[in-house]
C-alpha cells in the first residue's frame, strides 16, 4: 500500500476536514478574532490531521504487511480467513468472518468434488476390470479356432475350397485378435489415466529388468508388430529402479506410436539402453525409422489432446497416449524427452534417476 493511494481512499476525510477548516476560519474572521489567532488554531488542526493520517497510513500498511506474508507462506491460501491477524478495527473483524464462512463453503465444496472424482474413478477401475474378462475371453476363442482350424488342416484330407475356408477363418480370427488387442489397450489407456492422480497408491519402485519389458512388451504385440511388417530390436542390458507394471504401460504406448507412425517399407524398432555411471542415470530408448515429426510439432507431442499432422494423416489418433506418458513419468520421476526429424525417424528417451545408495547395494551384490 502506498500513500498516495492511501490519501486517495481518504479523499472524503480529507475534504470534510478543509470545508471545516474554512467554515471556521471564516466564523473567527466575521466574530471578528485576529489572522494570527484563527490561523495558529488552523496550523494546529492541520498538525494533527497529518499525524493522525500518518499513524493510520502505518498501522494499515503493517496491518496489510503482515497478511501478505502470512498469504505467501501458506500452500493452501483459501484457508486465509482462518490466520487472518487480529485487528482492532470492527471492519477487520467483520471482513475476517465473511471471509471465514466463504472459505468453508469453497472448503464443503472442493470436498464434495473430490469424493465425485473418487466414486467417478472408482467407477471407471471397476468397469474396466468388468470389460476385461470379455476381452480375455475373445481373445482366447480366436486363439482355440485358429488352433483347431490348423489341426483339421493338418489332419484332413478334403478338398482344397474347405482349406481355403479354412484358412479365411484363421485369418479372421487373427483380424478379430488385433481389433481386440486395440480394445484392450484402449481400456488400458483409460484405467490408467484413472488412476494416474494416486500412482503413489500403486506403485512399488525396484530394481527392474528392462530387456526383460521390452521383450513382455514386444511378445504382446506381435500380431500388430507382424501385420504392419514392423522389425524390432532389444538390447537393454541396463536395470533401473522403478515400478514393472507403469513402466510396462508407458513403453507399450511408445511401442504403438513407433508402429502407428511407421514407413511404408522396411520399418524397424529399436529399443535399448544408456547407462551414465558418473550421475547414476539410465536411459532407455525406444527409436524407430518412421515418418518423423515435424520440428514445430516436436515440443506439443505430450500436450493433452495434441495429434499433429501425423495423427490426421494416419490412423484415428485420440492424442492421449504420450500426454498419459508424460503425466505418469513425472509421477514416478522419470523425465521423458523426445528427438524428430521428418520422414527420417523419431527417439523417445526415458531417463531413470538411480540413487547412488541403491547402487552401492547393487556393487556389493555383484562383488
Amino acid at each position: 500500500m502506498k500513500m498516495r493511494e492511501y490519501l486517495r481512499d481518504k479523499i472524503l476525510l480529507l475534504t470534510l476536514h478543509m470545508s471545516c477548516m474554512l467554515l471556521l476560519a471564516g466564523f473567527l474572521h466575521a466574530t471578528g478574532y485576529e489572522l494570527q489567532y484563527y490561523l495558529l488554531i488552523l496550523i494546529f488542526w492541520i498538525l494533527v490531521l497529518v499525524l493522525w493520517m500518518g499513524y493510520g497510513f502505518y498501522s494499515r500498511k503493517c496491518y496489510f504487511q503482515e497478511l501478505w506474508k502470512t498469504l505467501e507462506k501458506m500452500d493452501q491460501r483459501y484457508l486465509l480467513g482462518e490466520l487472518m491477524p487480529g485487528s482492532h478495527r470492527i471492519e477487520d473483524r467483520i471482513y475476517k468472518e465473511m471471509i471465514r464462512l466463504s472459505n468453508k463453503d469453497v472448503i464443503e465444496r472442493i470436498r464434495q468434488i473430490e469424493d465425485e472424482q473418487k466414486e467417478y474413478r472408482e467407477y471407471i477401475e471397476s468397469w474396466v476390470h468388468e470389460v476385461k474378462a470379455p476381452i480375455t475371453s475373445i481373445d482366447l476363442m480366436c486363439e482355440n479356432d485358429r488352433s483347431g482350424c490348423l489341426l483339421h488342416s493338418e489332419c484332413s484330407s478334403e478338398a482344397e475350397t474347405k482349406r481355403d475356408e479354412h484358412q479365411n477363418g484363421a485369418d479372421f480370427s487373427r483380424r478379430i485378435r488385433l481389433e481386440n488387442q486395440k480394445i484392450e489397450n484402449y481400456v488400458d489407456m483409460a484405467l490408467y489415466y484413472a488412476r494416474s492422480e494416486e500412482v503413489y497408491k500403486d506403485y512399488v519402485i525396484r530394481e527392474t529388468n528392462l530387456d526383460e519389458i521390452a521383450v513382455v512388451v514386444l511378445k504382446r504385440n506381435k500380431q500388430y508388430l507382424i501385420q504392419n511388417q514392423v522389425q524390432a530390436e532389444v538390447d537393454c542390458k541396463s536395470c533401473a529402479y522403478t515400478d514393472q507394471k507403469w513402466i510396462t504401460f508407458i513403453l507399450n504406448q511408445l511401442i504403438l506410436n513407433s508402429t502407428k507412425y511407421r514407413r511404408k517399407n522396411g520399418a524397424k524398432i529399436w529399443i535399448y539402453t544408456e547407462e551414465y555411471t558418473h550421475n547414476h542415470r539410465v536411459r532407455l530408448i525406444v527409436k524407430d525409422n518412421g515418418i518423423g515429426i515435424r520440428e514445430e510439432e516436436v515440443c506439443r507431442i505430450f500436450e493433452k489432446g495434441f495429434t499433429g499432422s501425423n495423427g490426421r494423416k494416419t490412423e484415428r489418433s485420440t492424442g492421449m497416449g504420450l500426454y498419459l506418458c508424460k503425466k505418469l513419468c513425472r509421477k514416478l520421476g522419470i523425465e521423458i524427452a523426445a528427438k524428430s526429424r521428418e520422414g527420417e525417424g523419431t527417439e523417445m528417451i526415458l531417463e531413470f534417476p538411480v540413487s547412488s545408495y541403491l547402487s552401492k547395494i547393487r556393487s556389493c551384490r555383484e562383488s
